[in-house]
């Protein structure tokens, strides 16, 4: 079960059938996502689920910064130094990079956000809406039409990258940034069926629990998005 040469979520207690509990640990290998799991019997069960391994191109490959805001700031910052990291291997490998600014202009495009989150929304002109301070840096490095601007989880809803993307061949997407089971996976499934090839970081996105963050993993492993992290883009994009 866990030890010190792994990195494990904190297991979680299911409840199965009355007077039956499942303890569950997940572990995400190079080539799988391993679920294990203990019953009260004692009984083991493993579990995996394949994750595809590839890494990006970068002749047609762009990289997706979401929503790295102050209103995010919490769980911005706990993976600014990998989102910097990814930032960096990507220009290096002469990868754009679009950054996302979530924002509501006026009442008439809360859509169901206002319903779902109490009208507790980010608004467009408020210090909240602006990228955290950290990334100003890349910001100045940024073109005018690489700031994204969108008002609902997906990155490609009534905005423009997908004209965008498509003006400068990208067939791939990189995504990074925040919250990861939110805006960031509502992206990269859009972009699964928008027809991109989408890379999904491990290290560079976060969300409020790590429960969250793992199951977004796991989906999006399964049937959307290959998972690579820091060490693994460094490693791929340096032998292109």
């Amino acid at each position: 079960m866990p030890d010190e040469h792994h990195t494990w979520a904190r297991p979680t207690l299911y409840s199965v059938r009355p007077n039956h509990f499942v303890q569950i640990y997940l572990h995400r290998s190079k080539s799988f996502i391993f679920i294990f799991s203990t019953a009260k019997n004692g009984v083991i069960i493993i579990e995996k689920v394949e994750t595809r391994k590839r890494v990006p191109n970068p002749k047609n490959a762009a990289l997706l910064v979401i929503d790295m805001q102050n209103h995010f700031s919490s769980m911005a910052k706990t993976i600014l130094n990998k989102a910097l990291t990814t930032i960096d291997l990507c220009r290096r490998a002469s990868i754009p990079v679009f950054f996302t600014r979530h924002n509501h202009k006026s009442p008439t495009d809360h859509g169901m956000l206002g319903e779902w989150w109490d009208e507790d929304l980010v608004l467009d002109g408020t210090s909240d809406s602006e990228i955290i301070p950290e990334l100003h840096s890349q910001i100045v490095l940024t073109k005018p039409d690489e700031i994204v601007e969108k008002s609902t989880y997906s990155a490609f809803h009534n905005t423009r990258l997908q004209e965008k993307l498509e003006k400068i061949g990208v067939k791939e997407v990189i995504v990074v940034g925040v919250m990861t089971n939110l805006c960031c996976e509502t992206t990269a499934r859009d972009a699964f069926v928008r027809g991109y090839r989408v890379f999904f970081s491990t290290d560079a996105t976060a969300t409020v629990n790590k429960e969250l963050h793992e199951a977004t993993l796991m989906n999006l492993a399964y049937g959307f998005a290959y998972l690579v992290d820091c060490d693994e883009l460094r490693r791929g994009l340096s032998t292109q």
